[in-house]
C-alpha cells in the first residue's frame, strides 16, 4: 500500500515531454550545425546542396531514432514480461533501471504483480479452505449416513439369509456381497476426501497408507522411503504435502501406465525444507508444454505454504515430481 503514492507521484517528466525534449534537442542541434556550416541553399536547389541536406536529415533521423530506442527499450522488456507472466510462478519482476516515467511504469507494474500474487494467494487459500471443509462435511456424511445405512442393510441381509429357502440363499448372498463392497467403496471415498489418519497418526502414516492403497488398486510396485527425523511442518503444510502426493499418485494411475512408483520424503541437506519426491517408470510427460489442471492445482496448493513444485521427465524415463516445503520457524505452525 505504501508504494502507490510514490509511484503515482512520479520521479521525472512524462513520456510525452521526454520524447518532445529528445526531438527538440536533436533538431536544434541539427539546425545549429547547418547554421554554423558554410553550406547554402539556392533557388532552385542545386544537386550538391540536395545531397548535403539529405545527409544532414539522415543523420538527424538516426540520432533521433537511437535516442528514442534507448528511451523506450524498457517498455519492450515490460511488454515481453507482461506476455509471459504466470502468477503460479511468483517473483517475476522487471529490473528497475534508470529514472523518469519508464522506471515509474516498471515500478508500478512490479507493484501490481505483487498485489496480484498476494490477492491470488489469499483467494486460493480461502477457496482451498472451503474445499477442505466441504470435503470433510461430505466425508462425515458418507460415514455417518450412507455408511450406517449400508451397515443396517448388511445386518438385515444377514438375518434374512438365515431364514430364506435354500434355493434363494445364493441370490441373498450375492446381494449381501454387493452391499459389503459398496460399504467398502464408501469408506474408501470418505478416507480420500478427508484422511483421518493424517490427523490421528501424522504425515508419514498417512503417506504410507496412501502408497499402500495405490499399490493395491493399480497392482504396480510401490516403494516408499521416508526419513525418520522429519521436522515439524504444521497442519496446513502437512495437508498440502498429502494432497500433492495424492494428486500425483492419481495422475500416475490414470496416465503414466507405470509398473513402479517411488515416494520419498526427506529433509534437504541444509535442513531448511522437506522434500517430497515422486518418480515412476511410466510414459513420462513427453513434449507437452502446457500444464494440466492437476499440476496447476498442485502448484496453487504449494503456494499457500511457500513451497515450490516442479514436474518433468525423469532422466531414466518416466516422470519426476519435486515438492520443496520450507520448515516454518517455531511459532508459525498452522
Amino acid at each position: 500500500m505504501s508504494e502507490a503514492p510514490e509511484v503515482a507521484a512520479g520521479r521525472g517528466r512524462s513520456l510525452f515531454w521526454r520524447v518532445c525534449l529528445i526531438n527538440g534537442v536533436v533538431f536544434a542541434a541539427g539546425t545549429a550545425v547547418l547554421a554554423a556550416s558554410p553550406a547554402t541553399v539556392s533557388t532552385p536547389v542545386l544537386a550538391t546542396e540536395a545531397v548535403v541536406l539529405a545527409v544532414g536529415l539522415a543523420l538527424i533521423l538516426l540520432a533521433n531514432g537511437a535516442l528514442l530506442r534507448a528511451t523506450l527499450a524498457p517498455l519492450d522488456r515490460l511488454r515481453h514480461l507482461m506476455e509471459g507472466v504466470d502468477l503460479l510462478q511468483p517473483g517475476q519482476r522487471l529490473p528497475e533501471v534508470g529514472n523518469g516515467v519508464v522506471s515509474d511504469l516498471i515500478r508500478s507494474f512490479n507493484a501490481m504483480l505483487a498485489r496480484l500474487e498476494a490477492e491470488r494467494s489469499s483467494s486460493s487459500a480461502l477457496a482451498l479452505a472451503a474445499q477442505e471443509a466441504e470435503r470433510q462435511r461430505v466425508a462425515q456424511e458418507l460415514h455417518d449416513e450412507v455408511g450406517q445405512s449400508l451397515t443396517a442393510v448388511l445386518l438385515g441381509l444377514r438375518r434374512v439369509a438365515d431364514r430364506v429357502p435354500a434355493d434363494l440363499a445364493p441370490e441373498v448372498l450375492l446381494v449381501q456381497e454387493t452391499a459389503r463392497a459398496s460399504l467398502d467403496e464408501v469408506r474408501q471415498v470418505a478416507r480420500r476426501l478427508r484422511p483421518g489418519v493424517l490427523d490421528d497418526l501424522g504425515l508419514v502414516s498417512a503417506l504410507t497408507s496412501l502408497v499402500t492403497e495405490h499399490a493395491r488398486l493399480t497392482g504396480a510396485e510401490a516403494c516408499r522411503r521416508f526419513s525418520s527425523d522429519l521436522p515439524e511442518l504444521g497442519a496446513q503444510a502437512e495437508l498440502v504435502v498429502y494432497r500433492v502426493a495424492q494428486e500425483a499418485l492419481t495422475n500416475v494411475a490414470r496416465h503414466a501406465d507405470a509398473s513402479r512408483v517411488v515416494v520419498e520424503l526427506s529433509t534437504t541437506l541444509a535442513g531448511d525444507a522437506v522434500l517430497l519426491r515422486i518418480t515412476d517408470d511410466g510414459r513420462g510427460l513427453g513434449r507437452r508444454s502446457p500444464e494440466g489442471a492437476g499440476i496447476r492445482g498442485m502448484r496453487e496448493r504449494a503456494m499457500l505454504v511457500g513451497a515450490t513444485l516442479t514436474a518433468g521427465n525423469h532422466p531414466e524415463g518416466g516422470t519426476e515430481l519435486l515438492l520443496f516445503v520450507p520448515v516454518p520457524v517455531r511459532g508459525d505452525w498452522a
